[in-house]
């Protein structure tokens, strides 16, 4: 059914001032912040709710929106998943390539992160098949975490340590500075599949540990959901 003729230019305004009112969404498909999969406090008190709001709802914020920053000047980026981004930041053009690959690592490492901790008592224990592969690369897990604890501590300025991986089959702990990993496709990065990864930044702990990394570190192996490690161990063997 037609509208009156005298409806008509009132529809046509109508119809115009929705098109003004409506937001105009941005032309490409963004990046998001995932939420922390539990409350700013659960992980007390080896990390404090102060510090996990800051660090999840500001630094790791910042990143994702600055790498959204980026999609108008290197649109490709809108194609990509985060996990396909991080083997790609060397074929990113020289102009952006700084900006993607510090704000697409930092938020794809954050996003781990999150993952990789539960609170205490909830991230259960390694599986018999990840620990198998633990015991062979470095003979127990106690070894393995004393190296991994070496990586962390031993990386100067801010950076990552990782339990990865390798294409080879076997395990190894890395390291990585600023917020490079090991997916990323970059000179002097030891490449690998990110099992486990630990922010060793100043803004991860200085609230409440300062200048006490190590101390960090060690309440930290309290955190570790080992649930989500031995998922993403399994993953690899698909």
């Amino acid at each position: 059914m037609r509208p009156h003729p005298l409806l008509r230019p009132l529809l046509a305004a109508l119809a115009a001032l929705l098109l003004v009112l409506t937001p105009a969404g941005p032309a490409w498909a963004e990046f998001s912040l995932p939420p922390l999969p539990y409350a700013t406090d659960a992980l007390e008190p080896a990390i404090d709710a102060t510090t996990m709001a800051l660090h999840h709802d500001r630094h790791h914020s910042g990143y994702v929106a600055n790498l959204n920053a980026q999609i108008p000047a290197y649109p490709p980026l809108a194609d990509l998943s985060l996990d396909a981004l991080q083997g790609q930041v060397g074929r990113v053009p020289a102009a952006v390539r700084t900006a993607v690959r510090n704000n697409g690592g930092g938020h794809w490492n954050h996003s781990q992160f999150w993952a990789v901790m539960a609170p205490v008592g909830q991230g259960g224990e390694p599986s018999a098949e990840l620990l198998a592969a633990i015991e062979a690369s470095f003979g127990s897990l106690e070894a393995m975490q004393s190296k991994f604890n070496q990586a962390a501590a031993g990386r100067f300025g801010s950076g990552w340590a990782w339990l990865i991986r390798k294409p080879t089959g076997t395990l190894a702990i890395t390291s990585t500075a600023n917020q490079d990993n090991p997916l990323m496709n970059l000179p002097g990065i030891e490449r690998g599949t990110p099992l486990l990864g630990l922010d060793v930044w100043e803004h991860a702990y200085y609230l409440k540990y300062q200048n006490r990394r190590p101390d960090y570190i060690a309440a930290w192996w309290e955190l570790v959901n080992w649930n989500e490690v031995n998922r993403r161990f399994a993953a690899t063997e698909a």
